[in-house]
């Protein structure tokens, strides 16, 4: 579709950033490769696929030499100066009511609290006897952007004898009914006791192993939680009390509910701001995007996303 002067002028004033770049390149007549080009004779590097990305509102520059790429393509586009960057700016100051927020420090605790109470509900040990080798998680996030079920391959080693469980920690997101959340044992273990905090959308399951172990002993086990019952999910993270082996997360989306941006990111308590961020690209048919922990570490790490 072939855009006019006039539809540019005002996707310039309105935005959103993604749009005015898209419509701007239209109206201009120039190809991608072209405007790399360009930018390429003003020393600024910059990629096809990361100006695909923009306008079609995948990614979003943030860097320092992004946003040399964006004032530059003002130039290349003859748009007036700071017209795309305005667009970055006033995003970024905007606050974002179509993301559901990340968990508060209080929600996190309050979650903490119930997990705590329903793990002693259990009778469960401090460390529950286990060291993880090796987990593996997919979540699936429906099309109406919640939670839609979450499977765990989990590989354990038992430090002393006669471990024959493993408690399974469930944090919804909020509006989550912990009552309708279905608890799956699927591979080399069964359901036994299971709890929930309706409060904080917390469940804890206990999954009963096939056999004893001995300390030294490991062992493999498949279960998972089938939900829909929360709000809009936004995130996925996971909490280490002890390090451990390596850690998988894979992260589906339904085609109809694509995030636009995603990222994995690690803290060292539920308190502390995140760090080790990092741009995820959705992969396999654009549906999933994934984080590898090699040797988890006490903390968390997760995936978070922006919808629009």
């Amino acid at each position: 579709m072939q855009h006019t002067e006039a539809e540019l002028a005002q996707v310039l004033h309105t935005g959103p950033f993604h749009l005015a770049l898209r419509t701007a390149l239209s109206v201009r007549g120039l190809p991608l490769q072209r405007v790399q080009h360009h930018l390429a004779h003003r020393g600024i590097k910059v990629g096809v696929t990361s100006l695909s990305y923009w306008q079609q509102g995948a990614r979003r520059p943030q860097r320092p030499e992004s946003l040399r790429a964006v004032k530059a393509l003002e130039e290349v586009l003859g748009l007036p100066v700071n017209s795309l960057l305005g667009l970055l700016d006033a995003a970024e100051s905007r606050p974002d009511t179509d993301r559901p927020p990340a968990r508060t420090y209080r929600s996190l605790m309050d979650a903490s609290g119930a997990v705590e109470r329903l793990l002693a509900d259990l009778e469960s040990p401090a460390d529950g006897g286990l060291h993880t080798v090796g987990h593996q998680e997919r979540v699936r996030i429906g099309p109406g952007r919640q939670m839609q079920h979450r499977d765990s391959q989990h590989v354990v080693r038992a430090h002393r004898d006669g471990i024959d469980r493993y408690l399974a920690v469930y944090i919804g997101d909020p509006g989550c009914d912990p009552g309708q959340v279905v608890v799956s044992a699927r591979e080399n273990c069964r359901t036994g006791r299971v709890r929930w905090d309706r409060e904080t959308g917390v469940l804890v399951a206990e999954l009963l192993f096939d056999t004893r172990l001995r300390a030294g002993d490991t062992y493999l086990f498949g279960y998972g939680f089938e939900d829909g019952t929360g709000g809009p999910c936004g995130e996925y993270l996971r909490g280490f009390t002890f390090g451990g082996g390596q850690y998988v997360l894979q992260v589906g989306f339904d085609e109809e509910a694509l995030p636009v941006r995603c990222r994995s990111f690690a803290q060292v308590s539920a308190g502390a701001p995140r760090g080790a961020r990092a741009d995820l690209t959705l992969t396999g048919r654009h549906r999933t995007v994934h984080l590898v922990e090699q040797g988890v570490r006490p903390g968390l790490v997760g995936i978070d996303w922006d919808w629009d």
